[in-house]
Parts: structure tokens; C-alpha cells; sequence
């Protein structure tokens, strides 16, 4: 890796040696559809036979596995993976052992979101939070988001909302001017997906109905989601402002749970905690559920 000083890029290549040799050693020829061929000294596959099934020189093979100087793309990594039949976060763990990036994540269709996640997001409460994936779908709300920002079920994408629906340029006393971050933020993320199908989807589509976006993602301008203010303008409590921190769930790599803080000195607290009960006056059926 770029930066990396020789003793460091050493000790990453032991680990890489010690890594290869144990996930070889934890499967038998049967498992990886090969005839057993007589008694073994050593449990596990030889060195030929994950050569033959990645389809790379047993040479070679045997240099990267001694944790040898030598180049490695990331085709034959993967290759390496399917034979060794590494699990996902093996397979990245193997990439980042060999000096390169790991590859994204793929994303587990109709994944759920887990009882203890929907919990925690509960439990921010009266702080809004939300959680989305990695095309800004939302997955899951609370109750102060719903108050707050005047989510509905009609709300499925946060980009979409954002650039779609009247009700977001009105609580954005600064929508214009917030506009070019929510984007830059988006291409950053969207760098991690080149080719993505869902992603070429969703930006045609928004492309097509907001003018403003097609202009802004044609400025190829990126940022780094931040801890910043969020501001508010909501119709009833008045103006509203919070701590806002994106956190990524560490077993779902493609989700980010976004919090919303209260800013201290504000009166924000209080006006959210007024108008959450006021809508669970309106809307019993919201405070029950999340």
C-alpha cells in the first residue's frame, strides 16, 4: 500500500501467508468437488490443487503464499476466494492482506432490518433519525423524523425527496444553497459503485424530473459526508436546528444511520418534544409504530 514502510508491508505479508495456509487447511478435496487422492501427511488442500481451481501457476501461488514480493490483480484474488470458498468478509480481509482495496460489498437482497436495529432507532427518540443504504433508499425512520421532517410512506429515497417534493424546499430555509452538498455527497458514495445498474437507475430517473440535479451531478463536484447543522424550518414549531453524524452499521456495510442532535441554546429539544406530542395526538397509530 501507498506509504507503507517495510516492516509494516512484512508483517501484512506473514498474515497473508498465515491466512492462506489456514483457509487451505480447513477444506478437504470433497469439499471443492475434487476426487480424494490417498492418505494426506497435512489435513486440507495442497497448494496445486487451489492453483488448479483459481486457475493461476502452482509457482506463483506458492510465492504469494510464502507472503512473497510479487504483483496480485484483483481477478486473481477473487479467483483465489471462489477456490478457498472464502466468505465475504474473508474475501476482504484477503484483499486488504494483499495491498489492495477491497472490493464493495454486494448488497443481500430483501435484507431486513435486524429487531435491534429498529430499536436503537427508536430509542433516539425524541432525536429524529433514519436509517438508508446505499442508494439513499430509506429503510427505516422514528417518530421524530416523521414530526420533524414530515416523513411519510410516500417517502421511499432521500435524494428523490429531496429534489422532488415541494415540502422539502420549504423546510430548507437554505435548500438552494444545501443542495450542491446533498449531490457532491451522493457522487462521492457513488464512486464506490461504478457500473451499478441501481445506481445508473436511480440517477437517470432523478435526472429526468429535477433539472436542478441533472445540473449538479454534471458538475462532477464530490464531498465527504461531515458533522454540520442541519436547519429546519418546520411550519408549526418554528425554526429548528441540529448536530447532524452519519454513521456506517459495521455487518451492513451499505447502510448509514443518520442522527439528528439537537443543537444546545436553541429551544430545539423542547419544540420537538412539543410537537411529538402533539402528533401522537393527531396520529396515534405513529406512536405506536416505527
Amino acid at each position: 500500500m501507498v506509504g507503507e514502510s517495510a516492516a509494516t508491508k512484512q508483517q501484512r505479508r506473514e498474515q497473508l501467508r498465515d491466512f492462506l495456509r489456514t483457509r487451505r487447511a480447513r477444506l478437504a478435496p470433497g469439499d471443492v468437488g475434487l476426487a480424494p487422492a490417498g492418505k494426506r501427511r497435512t489435513p486440507g488442500l495442497r497448494r496445486e490443487e487451489v492453483a488448479l481451481l483459481a486457475g493461476v501457476g502452482v509457482s506463483w501461488y506458492t510465492w504469494l503464499e510464502q507472503g512473497r514480493d510479487i504483483n496480485v490483480s484483483a481477478e486473481v484474488l477473487d479467483a483465489i476466494g471462489r477456490a478457498l470458498h472464502l466468505s465475504q468478509p474473508e474475501r476482504a480481509h484477503l484483499f486488504v492482506l494483499a495491498g489492495l482495496n477491497p472490493p464493495p460489498a454486494q448488497e443481500l437482497p430483501n435484507v431486513e432490518v435486524s429487531p435491534e436495529l429498529r430499536r436503537l432507532i427508536d430509542a433516539w427518540t425524541p432525536q429524529p433519525a433514519l436509517l438508508r443504504d446505499r442508494y439513499w433508499n430509506i429503510l427505516a425512520v422514528n417518530n421524530a423524523t416523521r414530526a420533524v421532517f414530515g416523513y411519510d410512506e410516500s417517502d421511499q429515497n432521500c435524494l428523490i425527496s429531496f429534489f422532488t417534493n415541494p415540502r422539502y424546499h420549504g423546510i430548507h430555509p437554505r435548500w438552494a444553497q444545501v443542495a450542491p452538498a446533498v449531490v457532491a455527497a451522493f457522487r462521492a458514495e457513488a464512486a464506490h459503485l461504478p457500473g451499478d445498474p441501481g445506481l445508473q437507475r436511480l440517477v437517470g430517473q432523478l435526472s429526468a424530473v429535477s433539472p436542478e440535479f441533472a445540473r449538479l451531478w454534471t458538475q462532477h463536484d464530490v464531498a465527504t459526508p461531515t458533522q454540520g447543522v442541519k436547519a429546519v424550518r418546520h411550519p408549526d414549531a418554528g425554526d429548528l436546528y441540529f448536530d447532524t453524524t452519519t454513521l456506517a452499521v459495521i455487518d451492513r456495510p451499505s447502510w448509514y444511520l443518520e442522527l439528528y442532535n439537537p443543537q444546545p441554546g436553541t429551544g430545539t429539544r423542547k419544540r420537538v418534544e412539543e410537537q411529538l406530542a402533539e402528533t401522537a395526538t393527531r396520529h396515534p397509530a405513529h406512536s405506536a409504530t416505527a
